[in-house]
């Protein structure tokens, strides 16, 4: 298990009415440490699964023809194409999705290739050309669905060659079969090629580095230095956020929490491929911890004010762009320890519009208020006028929790070893709502200048980023006094 989807929300507990962004009682004093306690409802997804009949399928097919529970074989066979029959394209996406748990992707491909060519008798010394042609462009179309949605499960040399072999029986009855392979392959190749060039590079970056001193004005640059604009910001952040999404494949949310299937053989369906998916959950980490380092970065609680109410500004142009996982790591960023005991500089601060922002991602009623506004933003993005319109950024750790609780909450094959394809319909549609998403281009122009500071600025530990706060406002108890006494000593060498 993940560290970070330990704690699972309880999705079925109804939520109250949520009042708008720009209405909330004004709070005076400091903001409240989020707690992990606070994450956490035990709940279930509801009654578990019926017991199954001895046929193929429970209750009414979930799809045209798709049955609810079903053995893998009925399922792959569900997906070969006919000369009369195509797979819809829900069913195609929920079965390619799910189908990795059970069986790997390359052995489904080399079973789906031996069923065309053992339907439609593509092995035969002289070919049914009026057959194939009807065959023909529903096969391509299935392998275009296939190799445009999840282009990695075709790395290996041995998955081409399938390809490869099942179009060059079929190429004979029609040249431009032929020529559309050579497409769809040229396409996937640039793909794969696009999918190469991940943020994994810039994980250097996103480690902590401990406290030292703070570095002279005339070295160390400050955000506000290099952006001061909250609206730029929010748009930078919002490039920064898209620009690492693009890079996650919908295989990598079922890869995160696959276990051995007790009906497969004994070795594991695949190693970990989860890269991209790891490193946007790093990218939330290291925005969190650069909020909390410029903020205790200062030495004047005048200036310390300045950043927060910067941010504060920051957070609400994200909430307004859409861009709700930039804008909960400022939050989480500004309710760390060492930046919520800094009473003296919170004292300077206008905290209402914080407040409200803090309301909009409370946790409470499992993120009841941020889920409202969630559905809000989907909705003007299905009926946006604009590319801007059209931004919803969800926040990550939270759909990764949703996600890993269905998957815990549901078995992946009923009593009779049937495969659960209801769960699974309800994980891609999921999965599917977020591919949609991170496929927007960003409207905003990027300014290097800016997303290269968010990427490579330094950023304190959480033992430095005590140190410093301590620096900033002295210890008000025993406790602060003695660890703020060991910080120096360990990290400063000073007693």
């Amino acid at each position: 298990m993940w560290p970070w989807a330990g704690t699972i929300c309880e999705l079925s507990k109804p939520c109250p009415k949520q009042p708008s962004l720009g209405v909330g009682a004004e709070r005076t004093g400091m903001p409240r440490t989020l707690s992990t306690s606070d994450m956490v409802t035990p709940g279930s997804l509801g009654p578990s699964p019926t017991e199954p009949t001895d046929g193929e399928q429970i209750g009414q097919p979930l799809l045209d023809g798709a049955p609810s529970s079903a053995s893998l074989d009925t399922l792959i066979q569900h997906l070969v194409p006919t000369t009369d029959y195509y797979p819809e394209k829900a069913y195609i996406f929920t079965f390619l999705l799910s189908s990795r748990l059970f069986i790997e992707p390359r052995e489904l491909l080399a079973r789906v290739c031996h069923l065309c060519i053992e339907q439609q008798q593509l092995d035969q010394p002289v070919l049914d050309k009026a057959r194939v042609r009807k065959f023909g462009p529903k096969l391509l179309q299935l392998l275009a669905e296939w190799t445009e949605t999840f282009p990695r499960d075709f790395q290996e040399e041995s998955t081409i060659g399938h390809l490869k072999d099942v179009m060059g029986r079929i190429a004979p009855c029609d040249e431009t079969y032929r020529k559309r392979m050579q497409q769809l392959l040229q396409a996937l190749h640039q793909k794969l090629a696009a999918q190469g060039q991940g943020p994994e590079d810039l994980l250097g970056a996103d480690k902590p580095i401990s406290y030292r001193t703070k570095p002279p004005a005339s070295i160390h640059r400050e955000l506000l230095g290099v952006c001061s604009d909250p609206y730029t910001l929010a748009q930078q952040l919002t490039h920064v956020e898209l620009e690492r999404l693009r890079h996650i494949g919908p295989e990598e949310f079922v890869q995160a929490f696959v276990n051995k299937d007790p009906l497969a053989s004994t070795k594991p369906c695949f190693s970990d491929k989860t890269n991209n998916l790891e490193a946007y959950v790093k990218w939330f980490n290291r925005l969190c911890y650069l909020v909390a380092t410029e903020i205790c970065m200062p030495a004047k609680k005048k200036q310390r004010a300045q950043v927060v109410e910067f941010f504060i500004d920051v957070a609400r142009e994200c909430f307004n762009i859409g861009n709700f996982n930039s804008l909960m790591a400022i939050i989480s960023g500004m309710n760390m320890s060492p930046v919520s005991r800094l009473k003296k500089t919170w004292a300077k601060v206008k905290t209402a519009k914080f407040f409200i922002l803090e309301h909009q991602m409370d946790p409470t009623g499992n993120f009841c208020n941020y889920r409202t506004a969630l559905r809000g933003a989907a909705h003007r993005s299905l009926t946006a006028h604009s590319s801007r319109e059209k931004i919803v950024i969800p926040f990550f750790s939270l759909l990764i929790k949703d996600i890993y609780f269905l998957n815990e909450g549901c078995a992946n094959r009923l009593p009779n070893g049937h495969v659960n394809f209801e769960k699974f319909l309800e994980l891609a549609k999921q999965v599917g709502e977020f591919i949609t998403w991170k496929q927007v281009e960003c409207p905003f122009e990027q300014d290097p200048s800016i997303t290269h500071y968010l990427h490579t600025a330094p950023i304190f530990s959480e033992d430095g980023l005590y140190l410093a706060s301590y620096e900033s406002e002295s210890p008000e108890n025993q406790t602060e006094k003695e660890r703020w006494k060991s910080l120096r000593s360990s990290i400063l060498g000073k007693t």
